[in-house]
């Protein structure tokens, strides 16, 4: 079954871990580094004019960016406005001669920049409740050869947790994300791979989960009883060695705007 999300629980709970995020979000911070290469390459290192980070965090993915390729103006997004003093340090650090940061739910937000070379996010829309509209406003801003960049994750993310729990993400398939984006884009990289770690215990999973991948579909607390039988269940679904492993499906899309 899939959940509504909870932009106020996403916020609150990212708000609360994003100083120790990139500690422990590893698959996240590869992923940053990823989309980087992808959208600048291994050539001379392009020079945008304009850029809109959506979901800028703690600040992986602009870093990433920002050491492979030039910007001249870099606006960031987030829901949580804890946010812009990270990015900000990093981006006055490259150099960048003008910042700004909104912080709002980009699906909300009226003021983005009128018109931007590069739109890029790094493991955030999979919070999106409506892509569609997304990949429509997104034309609306890049200019023409412009490009849209994001990473994001596929169906299997997290699948085992999703197989003992009820409430999973709605992630789409890059054939659908490509389908999306097709009045307004055309596809330049769509990329995934499959890639697992392992853990000690299933409560380390649960620890994991917490600081990096937050829930925004569910308030309630569990129950011991509850807890426990997840833990059992986990352990003997999918052992890894002497330990239990999590999945990850992360999804790369870089396209052009006709």
């Amino acid at each position: 079954m899939h959940g509504a999300v909870n932009k106020e629980l996403v916020r609150q709970r990212f708000a609360r871990r994003l100083k120790e995020y990139r500690r422990h979000a590893i698959i996240q911070e590869s992923m940053a580094c990823e989309l980087a290469e992808l959208i600048c390459g291994n050539k001379k290192p392009p020079l945008f004019g304009r850029v809109l980070e959506i979901g800028s965090g703690s600040g992986a993915f602009t870093e990433a960016l920002l050491s492979r390729c030039d910007a001249m103006r870099y606006v960031a997004n987030d829901l949580v406005g804890e946010s812009r003093e990270l990015v900000r340090r990093i981006v006055l650090n490259h150099g960048v001669r003008e910042f700004s940061f909104i912080a709002a739910d980009i699906e909300e937000c009226e003021r983005l920049p009128d018109t931007v070379d590069l739109a890029a996010s790094n493991a955030t829309v999979q919070w999106l409740t409506d892509m569609p509209s997304f990949f429509l406003r997104m034309s609306e801003i890049i200019r023409p050869d412009g490009l849209l960049a994001f990473s994001t994750f596929g169906r299997r993310n997290m699948l085992e947790v999703s197989s003992l729990e009820a409430h999973t993400l709605s992630y789409h398939s890059l054939a659908e994300q490509e389908k999306m984006a097709r009045p307004w884009f055309r596809p330049l990289v769509l990329h995934e791979d499959v890639r697992k770690l392992d853990f000690r215990s299933p409560e380390e999973v649960l620890r994991h989960i917490s600081r990096t991948g937050v829930n925004g579909l569910a308030r309630e607390r569990w129950t011991k009883t509850r807890h426990r039988s997840f833990v059992e269940r986990y352990r003997s679904s999918f052992p890894s060695g002497s330990g239990v492993h999590l999945t990850y499906h992360p999804l790369f899309c870089v396209f052009r705007r006709k």
